[in-house]
């Protein structure tokens, strides 16, 4: 079976628009909402980034740190992030989970245990931070003989030489961060910038998927739109922290700003 992450690329390409991706934490603001969320927003979004909460988290901004913090307060552990999962592939067996973090949360839980649990519970894509290229050759190794894609990261200071070797030895999805900061900033590059990156890396390997992560909103997201997907993250994160300092309903804003970017991409 293809993994479902390749699925989604191709359904969205039929319909002539780019994937949607969504990123939020895992147990923000506790492990139930967390798992409401994801299935309230799973119907507009075509891959969802789960994010494993961590106390030093040196690429996210203020939003995802805050977003992280509630989680930990609250107590959530890689167990509980896989339990989640589960819960949630229980009634949406077909829709793609990446897990994105840090490679030390791996390394105390075992490469190999983690990616067992990776398999029982569902995860089809690894994002993972801080381990680059050629240093995580090994692990995606491991990665891809579970069947689960390992993503690299791609920045704009990235040389051709080293683009064309990364994408070698990539799977079947990239992302590329769109600007030099941590997630959350204002884009401090054009759009069409950010495309003329985009494109020299797509024409090394068409075949394969990039998506663009950083800075993109629902103000931003349309000028994005040729690329093959767009990630969505401190946005939603920020709505999570504004719901709940407004005592409002967390899970339904959420939904609405989801169905907001949904909507810029058709």
């Amino acid at each position: 079976m293809p993994n479902p992450i390749s699925v989604a690329f191709e359904i969205a390409k039929k319909e002539s628009r780019p994937a949607l991706l969504t990123y939020t934490v895992a147990g923000d603001s506790s492990k139930k909402q967390s798992l409401e969320i994801l299935n309230s927003i799973s119907k507009n979004v075509d891959i969802l980034e789960i994010g494993m909460p961590h106390n030093t988290p040196v690429a996210d901004g203020s939003q995802i740190q805050t977003s992280s913090y509630r989680a930990i307060k609250n107590g959530i552990k890689i167990n509980d992030i896989f339990k989640i999962v589960k819960d949630f592939k229980s009634f949406n067996k077909t829709k793609p989970i990446i897990l994105m973090g840090y490679y030390n949360m791996i390394f105390q839980y075992g490469e190999n245990e983690f990616l067992k649990k990776c398999k029982i519970s569902g995860v089809n894509g690894l994002i993972v931070v801080d381990l680059p290229w050629p240093e995580n050759r090994k692990f995606a190794n491991k990665c891809k003989k579970k069947s689960i894609y390992f993503i690299q990261l791609l920045s704009p200071t990235t040389t051709t030489k080293r683009l064309k070797k990364i994408i070698k030895d990539s799977h079947s999805m990239n992302y590329f961060i769109s600007m030099l900061s941590t997630t959350g900033g204002k884009l401090k590059v054009s759009p069409k910038e950010i495309m003329n990156n985009y494109d020299k890396i797509k024409r090394i390997d068409p075949k394969k998927n990039v998506v663009i992560g950083f800075g993109i909103t629902e103000k931003t997201i349309k000028s994005l739109k040729k690329a093959d997907g767009l990630v969505v993250g401190s946005a939603i994160c920020k709505e999570i922290t504004n719901s709940l300092k407004k005592r409002q309903n967390v899970v339904t804003n959420v939904n609405n700003v989801v169905k907001k970017l949904k909507k810029k991409i058709l």
